[in-house]
């Protein structure tokens, strides 16, 4: 495993954002391509977005599911997951690519994170929503 990963996911579950932040550059780059107005800059950023995480999901458990680096390219899944501080369950899933620097911390990252959805619609329903289409049958690829 990436050792500037396990420490971000260490961090994660010390729930330290400051150290968290410790693995990034200064000029640090976030992107989320499913929702681009959510992209910003700077480490900053990252110790707010955590923080309030961290106290909305105060048992958050973070496991860094696999990994392969190459070059300065690391590819990783993650599981995150708790009960927010009414008891509901928390859960995201999710890859993120991260740009290593020199020193080997992260220069930018682009995630593709999502909550878990357990009660959503099954594939044909799924397919249906993503087409906009209700009314056209889906059959099975059989």
């Amino acid at each position: 495993m990436n050792p500037t990963l396990m420490r971000m996911a260490e961090a994660m579950n010390r729930h330290d954002p400051r150290g968290m932040a410790s693995e990034l550059t200064a000029d640090y780059r976030s992107e989320q391509p499913i929702h681009p107005n959510r992209g910003f800059g700077g480490r900053e950023q990252v110790v707010e977005n955590w923080t309030a995480i961290f106290e909305h999901v105060p048992d958050m458990a973070v496991e860094l599911l696999r990994e392969d680096t190459v070059g300065t390219t690391a590819w990783s899944e993650w599981w995150f997951h708790g009960h927010t501080a009414d008891g509901s369950r928390y859960e995201l899933r999710g890859v993120i690519v991260a740009e290593l620097g020199e020193d080997g911390r992260i220069e930018a990252q682009r995630l593709y994170v999502e909550p878990v959805e357990f009660d959503g619609a099954d594939i044909r329903g799924a397919v249906r929503e993503l087409v906009a289409d209700r009314a056209a049958p889906i059959t099975s690829a059989r």
